[in-house]
C-alpha cells in the first residue's frame, strides 16, 4: 500500500475515492461505501468494495479484497489497510488522524445553480403563533444548511394580502373603531408587556372578536369591499406595517429573508396567463365542451399522480376565476425562471444589515431574483396533494428537470397541549410569548451565576432550545407544544450542546492565559481517546451532505449531540484508578498542545454545526 502526502478533513471521503481508484486499476468502475466499522470487528473503518469488483471481474471477493489491500493509496491519517476476509477494512494512526482533522482544510466547493426556499408566508392579519413558529424555524435552518454546503441560496417569503383573513382584520379595526383606531391602538398597546406590544398583536385580537360576533353574517358586505380594496392596491401600505410588525418576531428567532413575494403582485404581473400558456400545449391539459368540465381549463394528473379518484384537475373555471392551485403553479414556474415578471424594490434592513427586498409594482425589473434549479417549498403535510401536483405541473409544462428539483419540505403540525390551533378562536400561543418566557425561563435555570452579560447569555439559550425542539425530530412528526418540553434545558437539547462549546472554550481560554499554544503539539502522542473524539468530529461533511439529500435539519440536530456527548465522554474520562486522565492543562508537554489543538477544533465544530441550525452559542453559561 501506498501513502499520501496530502492532508484532508474528510478521511472518508479520501477513502471512498483511493478504493475507487484502486478498482479503476484493476479494471472496474464501482460507486465504493466507506462506512466505520462495528465496535466487534478490526479496523476504524471498511469498505465491502471487493463485492462490487468481484462482480464486474468475476473474480473471487476475497481476493480482490487483498489486492486492494496492496494497492489503495491510503490518505494522510490512515496507517493501513488490511483484507478481512472478503472487506477491506482501514487502521487509523490517532496522531496523524487527528492532525489531519485538526489542520485540514475545510473547504466546501461552490455549488452551481441557486436553491430557493420559501418558508413563513403567514397571513398578514395576526401574530405568529408556536405552528408558524416550526416553518419559520425549519425553512431557514434548511437555508443555512444548503448555503454551508456551498449552494447559493435565496430565502423568500410570501405574503398573502388578498386574502380574507386580512381583510377581516382590517375590517374589524375600522368596524369597531369608527372614529379613528390608532388612538385605541396606543392606548391598548401601553398596557401591554413589551413582547406583545405591537400592531400584529392588536389586529390578531380584533380577528378573534370579529369571528366570535353574533352579527358577523350581517358584516359580510363591508368585508367583501375591504377584499376588493386589497385586490386593487389600496390598502397596501397597511399591510406592510403589519408585515414589519410580523418580521420583528422572525428577526428575533434569527430568521432574515432575501424577497418578500406579494400575491397582489403575483396576480397583477400575468404569472396565470404565462403559466396556463405553457400548459396549454401539453397533451394532457384541455377544454372540454361537455360533462361537468365544461367550459373549464383541466388537466389530467392520471400519469403524474397514480391512484386518484378523479384525476382531472381544474385550473380555470368555467367562469374565467383561476384556482389556488393554478396560482401556487404560476409562481412555482415563475421560481425556476419559466418567465418573468415582477418588479423589485428595497423592502427594509434587517439586523444583519443586509436588505430584503419586496416585490412592488412601483419597482424595477431585476433578473436577480427567482432562477431557480431547485424550489424547497415549506409547508405543513395538510398540503401535500397540492404540492405533488405543482411539482407533477411542470412535467405536464415538459420541464422536466424543475419537476425533479422541486421538493416540498412538509412537516407535522403543532398543537398546544394536546389541542389543535386556530387562530380564528383564539386557540394559539404566541411566537413571541414563547420567546419570551424560553429566555425567562433560561434565566431562571442560570440562577446566581457571575456572567457578564445574563440577558443575553438567556436569550441565546432559550432561543437555542426552542429551535432545537422544533428540528430536533422528523419533519413529518406532529409536535404537541408543551411549555416545559419544549423550554427543557436538560437532556437532547440546544444548552446541552451549547454547554459543551462553552466548556471547550473555556479550556482553549485558560491555555491561552497559561501561554500555551496548540502550534507545539506533539500528535504522536495521542491516544485512541482522542481518536475517537476526531472521528465523530471528522464525520460533518457527510452529516452536512445527509441534511442536503434529505431535507431535513434533523439530522444536523442529532449530530450536534453526538458532539457534545462525545466531548463530554473525552472530558469525563477517568484511568483505571479513578483519575481524569484527558485534562488538557494537566497533561505533558507535547500531549497537552495536542489535546488542545483538538479542544479548539471541537469548540469549532459545535459553533458551527449549532450554527447550521440557527443556534448560537454563548459566552459563558
Amino acid at each position: 500500500m501506498l501513502k499520501s502526502t496530502v492532508m484532508t478533513v474528510n478521511v472518508k471521503a479520501a477513502l471512498k475515492s483511493a478504493v475507487e481508484e484502486a478498482g479503476r486499476a484493476l479494471g472496474a468502475t464501482i460507486e465504493a461505501v466507506v462506512q466505520e466499522t462495528p465496535p466487534d470487528k478490526p479496523g476504524d473503518y471498511g469498505t465491502p468494495a471487493a463485492f462490487l469488483l468481484a462482480k464486474a471481474l468475476r473474480q473471487n471477493p476475497a481476493q480482490i479484497a487483498a489486492k486492494l489491500a496492496e494497492s489503495v493509496v491510503l490518505p494522510l491519517g490512515v496507517a493501513r489497510a488490511e483484507a478481512v476476509g472478503p472487506y477491506l477494512n482501514f487502521f487509523l494512526d490517532p496522531g496523524a488522524f487527528v492532525q489531519a482533522v485538526v489542520q485540514g482544510e475545510g473547504r466546501v466547493d461552490v455549488k452551481p445553480g441557486k436553491v430557493v426556499v420559501e418558508h413563513t408566508a403567514v397571513n398578514p392579519n395576526k401574530e405568529l403563533h408556536v405552528g408558524h413558529l416550526r416553518n419559520v424555524v425549519l425553512g431557514d435552518s434548511m437555508a443555512r444548511v444548503f448555503k454551508a454546503a456551498g449552494h447559493r441560496v435565496e430565502v423568500q417569503n410570501y405574503i398573502d394580502d388578498t386574502g380574507r383573513q386580512a381583510a377581516e382584520s382590517l375590517f374589524a379595526r375600522d368596524h369597531y373603531y369608527p372614529n379613528g383606531w390608532q388612538d385605541a391602538f396606543e392606548a391598548w398597546r401601553v398596557n401591554q408587556p413589551a413582547w406583545k406590544a405591537r400592531l400584529d398583536h392588536w389586529l390578531g385580537e380584533l380577528y378573534v372578536r370579529l369571528n366570535a360576533d353574533p352579527r358577523k353574517a350581517e358584516l359580510e358586505p363591508g368585508i367583501r369591499d375591504v377584499m376588493h380594496k386589497l385586490e386593487a392596491g389600496e390598502l397596501r401600505t397597511e399591510i406592510e406595517e403589519m408585515v414589519k410588525a410580523q418580521l420583528q418576531t422572525c428577526f428575533a428567532l434569527g430568521a432574515e429573508y432575501d424577497l418578500l413575494t406579494w400575491e397582489s403582485d403575483i396576480v397583477g404581473s400575468g404569472f396565470l396567463k404565462r403559466a396556463m400558456d405553457l400548459l396549454k400545449s401539453s397533451p394532457y391539459c384541455s377544454h372540454p365542451t361537455e360533462g361537468k368540465y365544461a367550459g373549464a381549463f383541466v388537466m389530467d394528473m392520471s400519469e403524474f399522480i397514480p391512484g386518484l379518484e378523479d384525476p382531472t384537475l381544474v385550473l380555470v373555471r368555467s367562469d374565467g376565476t383561476a384556482t389556488y392551485t393554478a396560482k401556487d403553479i404560476a409562481q412555482q414556474f415563475w421560481k425556476f425562471g419559466l418567465f418573468e415578471g415582477l418588479k423589485y424594490k428595497a423592502f427594509m434592513e434587517q439586523p444583519s444589515g443586509e436588505m430584503l427586498y419586496t416585490s412592488h409594482p412601483d419597482g424595477e425589473p431585476s433578473g436577480d431574483f427567482a432562477h431557480a434549479t431547485e424550489v424547497i417549498n415549506v409547508i405543513d403535510d395538510r398540503q401535500s396533494h397540492p404540492q405533488k401536483i405543482v411539482k407533477a405541473s411542470l412535467a405536464v409544462a415538459e420541464a422536466n428537470e424543475q419537476s425533479e428539483r422541486s421538493f416540498h419540505l412538509a412537516y407535522g403540525t403543532v398543537l398546544l397541549e394536546g389541542q389543535a390551533m386556530s387562530g380564528r378562536k383564539g386557540i394559539t400561543l404566541s411566537v413571541d410569548e414563547v420567546l419570551a418566557e424560553a429566555q425567562a425561563r433560561a434565566k431562571a435555570v442560570l440562577g446566581d451565576r457571575e456572567l457578564g452579560d445574563a440577558d443575553e447569555v438567556a436569550r441565546k439559550v432559550g432561543i437555542g432550545a426552542l429551535r432545537f425542539a422544533m428540528l430536533k425530530s422528523e419533519p413529518t412528526r406532529q409536535i404537541d407544544f408543551r411549555w416545559d418540553q419544549a423550554l427543557a434545558l436538560t437532556g437532547d437539547t440546544a444548552p446541552y450542546a451549547q454547554y459543551a462549546a462553552v466548556r471547550a472554550s473555556k479550556i482553549v481560554q485558560r491555555a491561552s492565559a497559561a501561554g500555551l499554544s496548540s502550534q507545539r503539539a506533539d500528535f504522536a502522542r495521542l491516544t485512541t481517546l482522542e481518536l475517537d473524539l476526531a472521528k465523530v468530529v471528522a464525520r460533518a461533511p457527510e452529516i452536512l451532505e445527509a441534511s442536503v439529500r434529505q431535507h431535513s435539519p434533523h439530522v444536523v440536530a442529532q449530530y450536534a449531540l453526538d458532539l457534545a456527548t462525545a466531548f463530554n465522554g473525552w472530558y469525563n474520562h477517568k484511568d483505571e484508578g479513578g483519575k481524569n486522565d484527558t485534562n488538557v492543562m494537566a497533561s505533558p508537554e507535547g500531549l497537552r498542545e495536542a489535546r488542545l489543538a483538538l479542544v479548539e477544533r471541537m469548540h469549532a465544530a459545535l459553533v458551527e454545526t449549532l450554527g447550521w441550525l440557527g443556534i448560537e452559542v454563548p459566552s459563558e453559561m
